[in-house]
């Protein structure tokens, strides 16, 4: 299609769009869209691939406007038609450039940037692109983000902490990979602290302190991660306290993630606790539902897999960790392609009973009983009444909720779970299958598990 029919087609998609979202929406996310591409896919359909300005703006049109976009489209070319979002700046001077590949083809990373990826210890798999942001960890990004188009002006140094799997590693390699593609020259290093700490061990052993010095005090970008685990190491702390002076005094930058803020970290030396605190402090939440959903897409995407919108939500409302949430759709495109069988409610409710996915706690939960006494005393509801035979609302929805939780924080076969309930297994799988699918769109029940799995096993 020529570059001038692709605008016109792009133009009028935006102007029937308009109509729809208010000026303040439309200013904000749909104008910073283009047509980057239209192909035929057969003789009937289209393939659109559709231009964003950022990874915040593709993520948020991909989640609230996708079929806004879509409609419009299909009217418009009186065809049906797919969309594709990709990051891509509007081309202003050479329309012949090649096109972007797709967000998660990387045949386009060349050799040499890998080879440079690889000599920073970064992963190429990490990058803002597919980064999911939401309100839980939107201050996080947009610091990463100003960091790696400035590194060493914006915020020096950024201290990123949060839990665990809530996306630092991800973020600090995003910051890594995008200076280097800016600057291929540039000494990019990201280590974990106790990488850190042994190349102190090394030096010392061999008597090539001297090597350890010229490998870090000379780096354009420091990156280290868990540098909670130097507290306490007086030797290292005092290595990093001249590390740190020697990489920032040059105009270097110095990135470091962390399980908690630095007040908190017991046994760090004073004056690296006050050179954290000179620089920006960020914190990221664990994900909300909607990040949640977006992890998923993404994910499944990265594997080449489409999973429907309601089964999203059904996965995002009972799984709470971003690292869960990676490794149920590991195993989920598995199982489907093993069974050569697309993704369904039932295999999605058959692998969360199997893998205890629900929870993603370092302690099992061995005694139904402590169960019992969760949801009765969240719900304020008898243990007698809870595993009678009472049918009210406000009785039976507690006990569909402990049914649910036995099979999946417990594993416990259906039967078991009937029995101790006093149910059949077909009503237990009922009830499992009913609470799976609340948690994706009832606000209340998603309070309601996490209440109840914070009793079982401390906050999340």
């Amino acid at each position: 299609m020529a570059g001038q029919d692709k605008n016109e087609v792009w133009n009028e998609v935006l102007e029937s769009v308009k109509v729809s979202v208010s000026p303040a929406i439309f200013s904000t996310w749909l104008s910073q869209t283009h047509l980057v591409s239209l192909k035929k896919q057969g003789a009937k359909k289209y393939m659109a691939e559709i231009g964003c300005s950022s990874s915040f703006v593709k993520s948020t049109i991909e989640e609230r406007y996708f079929g806004l976009i879509q409609d419009s489209l299909i009217k418009n070319l009186d065809s049906p038609c797919d969309l594709m979002f990709v990051i891509k700046q509007l081309p202003q001077a050479n329309k012949n450039l090649p096109l972007p590949s797709p967000l998660f083809d990387q045949k386009d990373i060349s050799e040499d940037l890998i080879k440079k990826l690889e000599i920073a210890n970064l992963r190429p798999g990490f990058t803002f692109e597919n980064f999911a942001v939401s309100s839980s960890n939107q201050m996080a990004w947009a610091a990463a983000e100003a960091v790696a188009q400035k590194p060493g002006i914006a915020y020096n140094p950024l201290f990123v902490w949060g839990g665990v799997g809530v996306g630092k590693t991800h973020l600090m390699n995003a910051i890594g990979t995008n200076i280097i593609k800016q600057e291929f020259g540039s000494k990019v290093l990201c280590c974990t602290a106790e990488e850190f700490t042994n190349d102190i061990i090394e030096g010392i052993r061999n008597k090539t302190t001297q090597s350890f010095r010229n490998k870090y005090r000379k780096l354009k970008v420091l990156m280290i991660d868990d540098i909670q685990f130097i507290a306490g190491k007086d030797a290292v702390q005092d290595e990093f306290f001249h590390t740190f002076n020697a990489v920032t005094a040059a105009g270097g930058q110095v990135l470091l993630t962390s399980d908690r803020p630095p007040t908190e970290i017991a046994k760090l030396a004073e004056r690296l606790r006050s050179r954290f605190e000179a620089g920006l402090i960020v914190d990221i939440s664990p994900p909300d539902f909607e990040l949640r959903c977006a992890i998923i897409q993404i994910k499944s995407k990265e594997k080449g897999v489409e999973i429907p919108a309601d089964l999203v939500q059904m996965i995002a409302g009972n799984i709470e960790t971003a690292r869960r949430l990676e490794g149920f759709i590991t195993r989920l495109v598995s199982e489907s392609r093993m069974k050569n069988s697309p993704i369904t409610e039932a295999m999605i409710t058959s692998l969360m009973g199997r893998g205890h996915e629900g929870n993603g706690h370092a302690q099992k939960l061995d005694n139904p009983n402590k169960v019992i006494e969760a949801v009765s005393s969240h719900f304020s509801v008898s243990k007698r009444a809870l595993l009678g035979q009472a049918r009210a609302k406000i009785i039976a929805r507690p006990r569909q909720i402990l049914m649910y939780l036995l099979r999946t924080e417990m594993g416990l076969p259906l039967q078991e779970v009937g029995r101790i309930v006093g149910r059949d297994h077909s009503t237990v799988i009922h009830a499992v299958d009913r609470v799976s699918s609340l948690a994706s769109t009832n606000v209340q029940i998603r309070e309601d598990l996490l209440g109840i799995k914070n009793d079982l096993y401390g906050k999340l």
